[in-house]
């Protein structure tokens, strides 16, 4: 039979935690803490069958949300560079654009300006179009696209 690792006794694991200073728990570390509680378990009281399936299905549902987890983040960084590849073919076209101002009695009002998009960048976990005067504005600003030789 093989002998589990020292590393996973609970005062091992206990003083690595105190070392790292780590404060999330991952599905590492929740295996070794089942592996500490069977191997620490009373030999005249085992865990009952019960306890032993339902933290094995807590396990399994924290794995199935680690890695759902990490297919979204996937799923959002490729939304990202999908959508600086489209709006990069706003590039050179001459836009109408909505920006918000307030004038000098406080009130909001809604402006329309236009400029023609010298480059598009990722900033902020947001895709902006860079206007030829150096102002950024979002796709959603935009109401009007036209060739820039129109």
């Amino acid at each position: 039979m093989e002998k589990i690792s020292d590393e996973l006794l609970l005062s091992n694991y206990q003083a690595k935690t105190k070392q790292s200073g780590s404060s999330v728990l991952g599905k590492d570390d929740f295996l070794k803490i089942l592996i500490t509680q069977l191997q620490n378990q009373d030999p005249t009281n085992p865990m009952q069958d019960k306890e032993f399936i339902s933290q094995m299905a807590s396990f399994s549902s924290l794995e199935q949300m680690t890695n759902m987890n990490q297919t979204m983040q996937n799923f959002l960084n490729f939304q990202s560079e999908s959508n600086l590849l489209q709006q990069s073919q706003m590039i050179g076209k001459k836009v109408t654009y909505e920006v918000e101002s307030t004038d000098p009695n406080g009130e909001k009002k809604i402006e329309e300006k236009e400029g023609t998009v010298k480059s598009v960048l990722f900033e902020k976990g947001s895709v902006l179009l860079e206007m030829q005067d150096g102002s950024k504005i979002t796709s959603l600003q935009v109401v009007k696209i036209t060739d820039r030789s129109e």
